[in-house]
């Protein structure tokens, strides 16, 4: 027997899930009865968020990323401590 559920939820979030759901081929309905049963089974939930670098990070990694390309800011290679230590230390 099926039976609705009342649930608040942002617009946002609402409309996009069900482009997500349409782009799947799959009604939002089938996705949301999913993560339910999941639920149920698990009786635990899991929050993930993707990993997306900041604005400033991205510039950041660019930099580094081309620096690393021409060889530049690199320290050179240590085989002991005492090598690194020194260097760090000029």
């Amino acid at each position: 027997m099926k039976t609705v559920i009342n649930i608040k939820v942002d617009r946002d979030i609402k409309e996009h899930a069900f482009k997500v759901a349409k782009n799947m081929g799959l009604p939002l309905s089938t996705i949301i009865n999913a993560f339910l049963k999941k639920f149920i089974a698990d009786q635990s939930i899991t929050f993930t968020a993707p990993l997306k670098p900041s604005k400033n990070l991205e510039k950041i990694l660019k930099r580094a990323d081309k620096d690393i390309k021409m060889g530049r800011n690199l320290s050179p290679v240590f085989t002991n401590v005492e090598d690194m230590m020194a260097y760090l230390n000029k």
